[in-house]
């Protein structure tokens, strides 16, 4: 019992921390997952979870590699534009700083 909430408070104090860190340029998302590993130490919902999640992430991971590089290129893009949108939401959120209009005074434009 000692083994299965330790791992509970463990695993939610990862996943929380990878919650956190979601919306920064790093590694919120793997962070995620590494509390979802341990949470299977001890949870047959998160094994299955893990499961899922890792089986998904090789599909995408493979299809891509067999996709011709524009259409990697258009993908990589997109990614990246959700990113700084994500970026520029967190910033404009939780400091009520706009990144867009900061960049436009600095340079003058």
């Amino acid at each position: 019992m000692i083994l299965r909430i330790t791992v509970a408070i463990a695993g939610l104090a990862v996943v929380a921390l990878g919650i956190l860190l979601i919306p920064l340029p790093g590694p919120g998302w793997f962070i995620v997952i590494g509390g979802l590993a341990i949470w299977a130490i001890e949870f047959t919902w998160a094994k299955k979870l893990l499961n899922f999640t890792r089986r998904n992430v090789r599909a995408w991971t493979s299809w891509i590699a067999r996709q011709p590089w524009p259409l990697r290129l258009v993908v990589g893009a997109v990614g990246l534009v959700f990113v700084a949108f994500v970026v520029w939401a967190s910033v404009k959120v939780s400091l009520d700083i706009d990144l867009i209009k900061e960049t436009r005074d600095f340079f003058g434009w």
